[in-house]
């Protein structure tokens, strides 16, 4: 990749753009490092949580009572895990002290919008990914029809039109569409890949949530 901007004349082109297409470059250029960035901080992040998962979920499967499943999550505290047993006990409790009953369905509904809550968060900077992946091919696509104006004004005022004259302010103006492409197509895999890693979390979650009501049911009933 790198002979491939640095030794066939690309980087060259790139020097010889005027202002307005440099700007298009440079904002580009800020979306890939932007993309690449939030790709990596979340592909860590989201590893890290799928771990937790897995953990956490072998822990429950094996407690004896409300107290372990509460020291499990006490345990597991600022984890996605740990928030949701957390946050699910808290409302048992809740519900407990109030009605001296567990209501079933109303845990259900509660755990469903925990899930929901959490998913919606791990969602972050998503959006930005999309977006980018949107934008910069028409980033690029004005970029070239901005030097394609430039070129075609540059042949007006030389009065020549041989191959010599211009294919290099053709070459200038495509230079900008093919960044924006390079921009786009890792920005769209990279939503796609993390939507997906979200998605097998989810499931996760929901595994997670029928163990715990499967163990509440069997504690007070």
């Amino acid at each position: 990749m790198l002979k491939m901007l640095f030794g066939n004349g690309l980087w060259q082109l790139v020097l010889q753009a005027d202002m307005i297409s440099k700007v298009v470059l440079i904002i580009l250029l800020i979306m890939s490092i932007l993309c690449w960035t939030i790709f990596f901080y979340k592909l860590i992040l989201l590893r890290l949580k799928k771990r937790h998962m897995c953990t956490v979920s072998r822990l429950i499967k094996q407690a004896k009572s409300l107290e372990e499943m509460s020291a499990i999550a006490s345990g597991y505290a600022g984890t996605i895990p740990g928030y949701f047993l957390t946050q699910n006990l808290l409302f048992l409790k809740d519900l407990l002290e109030k009605r001296q009953e567990a209501n079933f369905d109303r845990m259900s509904e509660y755990m469903d919008a925990v899930i929901e809550d959490i998913v919606y968060r791990q969602e972050s900077y998503l959006p930005v990914l999309s977006t980018c992946a949107n934008i910069s091919p028409l980033l690029g696509l004005f970029g070239t029809v901005w030097g394609l104006i430039q070129a075609f004004i540059g042949i007006s005022q030389q009065q020549s039109a041989d191959i010599a004259s211009i294919a290099p302010g053709i070459a200038e103006a495509l230079i900008t569409t093919f960044f924006g492409l390079v921009v786009a197509i890792p920005a769209l895999v990279m939503f796609s890949y993390l939507s997906v890693q979200i998605n097998r979390l989810e499931s996760q979650l929901l595994n997670l949530s029928d163990a715990y009501r499967c163990l509440v049911e069997r504690f007070l009933t």
